[in-house]
């Protein structure tokens, strides 16, 4: 990777920034540091922390195509200072959809198409406080976009706070970046006590390449579904993929198979799956003063004596935890709705199993089933910002045209491993 100067003034010698590959062995400590630096909380507030459990580059492990940058500033005397990082994957995922044409699937003529383009995520820039507002950030972007449009994406996006003014400003007016989607973060806590489901119910518990039957009849056309899904499905850290219907509509006990099921479906049905984060990173909240902590314990051990009361209680946020990550939420029908908050509450309740503090899911805005997810709104983000740019001017399909000017769809399909 390639050098930028950084002058050095009031008689200071001059340093220059390195941006260049993330070296596991020699950088791990130093990245660390770097993200300590980046992670103290104002005084007196209550803060989040993440524990990236020694692999600075968890969060996109698992993805297809994947890299890590660090800037690092090189003095005169050639001492070397790790400043900022980035991580950046790629993957091709649905931007929109079409009909069939020439004959392809007479059975079905009238249904869609997903049209597919390669899209890069970037995630995890970090620069060290005492180096902001020196370009770095920028020549972290700018180089990573580099190795976006080698390794052929279309597409660049990010995400962030709504109300992150510096790096809103960053990727909208340095990086040209344009706000894309607005989905919700919506964290629910795990209690101590199991929650209650309906007892007309089946919850049916599909094996990866039946859940990928599913999705992909389903869900291929909705807005940023992976074209790898089969890769998600079959990651260890994937815990399964869960079907919920009513007994009075649909009543056999054994699953049929995806075929079969979506071929004559009942009335109603949900579909979640559920990822484990806990082993790839956690989080911990500081700044908490003693009677809030005193609190939350309180309430815990309330719940825990009095399971059967089903009474809300605060988790040990306080301290590590980690979290369950709801993906792939679809379902159809008048009392769809409900079996989301069904599946909800199993996925609770295998969260509580695992010594889990929340579970969690990010939806779209406009999803109609987000009625049925159970959150807390103290613990949830109403409006993630998801800002896309556009790399190149070849793409995949032209019915879809410029995708960074598609009004938004009702769903979104969220990538577990880029949670």
């Amino acid at each position: 990777m390639g050098e930028k100067g950084v002058g050095g003034g009031g008689g200071g010698g001059r340093v220059v920034v390195v941006v260049r590959k993330f070296d596991q062995e020699k950088d791990s400590r130093r990245v660390e540091e770097v993200e300590r630096r980046c992670e103290v909380g104002p005084s007196g507030e209550l803060s989040l922390f993440t524990d990236l459990l020694g692999d600075p580059i968890c969060r996109v492990r698992h993805s297809p195509s994947f890299l890590m940058l660090v800037a690092e500033m090189v003095g005169e005397g050639k001492e070397k200072e790790i400043v900022g990082m980035i991580r950046g994957c790629i993957k091709t995922v649905t931007c929109g959809k079409k009909l069939f044409r020439n004959g392809r699937n007479s059975n079905d003529p009238t249904k869609p198409l997903p049209v597919y383009t390669k899209l890069a995520y970037i995630l995890g820039l970090r620069v060290s406080p005492s180096h902001r507002r020196m370009g770095i950030g920028l020549k972290l972007v700018c180089k990573m976009e580099e190795w976006f449009r080698e390794n052929g994406a279309e597409y660049s996006y990010i995400a962030t706070e709504n109300d992150n003014q510096a790096s809103v400003s960053l990727f909208t007016d340095k990086c040209g970046y344009s706000k894309f989607r607005t989905p919700s973060i919506l964290v629910n806590p795990v209690f101590a006590h199991k929650v209650r489901l309906p007892k007309r119910l089946h919850i049916f518990k599909l094996s990866p390449s039946d859940a990928e039957s599913f999705y992909r009849r389903r869900f291929s056309t909705t807005e940023f579904f992976p074209r790898d899904i089969d890769s998600v499905l079959n990651n260890k850290l994937s815990l399964g993929t869960f079907v919920a219907v009513y007994s009075d509509s649909y009543p056999t006990e054994s699953w049929p198979g995806s075929d079969s099921f979506l071929a004559d479906p009942p009335e109603s049905w949900a579909v979640l799956s559920v990822w484990n984060c806990k082993d790839v990173f956690t989080l911990e909240v500081r700044g908490a003063s003693r009677v809030k902590r005193g609190f939350a314990k309180t309430t815990r051990l309330v719940d825990r004596a009095l399971p059967w009361l089903q009474l809300p209680s605060v988790p040990e946020v306080f301290r590590p935890f980690g979290l369950h990550f709801m993906y792939g939420l679809g379902g159809e029908g008048p009392r769809a709705v409900k079996l989301v908050k069904a599946l909800c509450g199993h996925a609770h309740n295998l969260a509580k199993e695992r010594g889990c503090g929340v579970v969690a899911t990010e939806v779209s805005s406009r999803e109609p089933l987000r009625l049925g997810i159970p959150h807390w709104k103290r613990l949830s983000c109403a409006e993630d910002l998801w800002c896309i740019k556009r790399l190149g001017e070849d793409y995949s399909d032209g019915s879809v045209g410029d995708w960074t000017k598609s009004p938004p769809g009702l769903s979104i399909f969220v990538d577990p491993r880029e949670f």
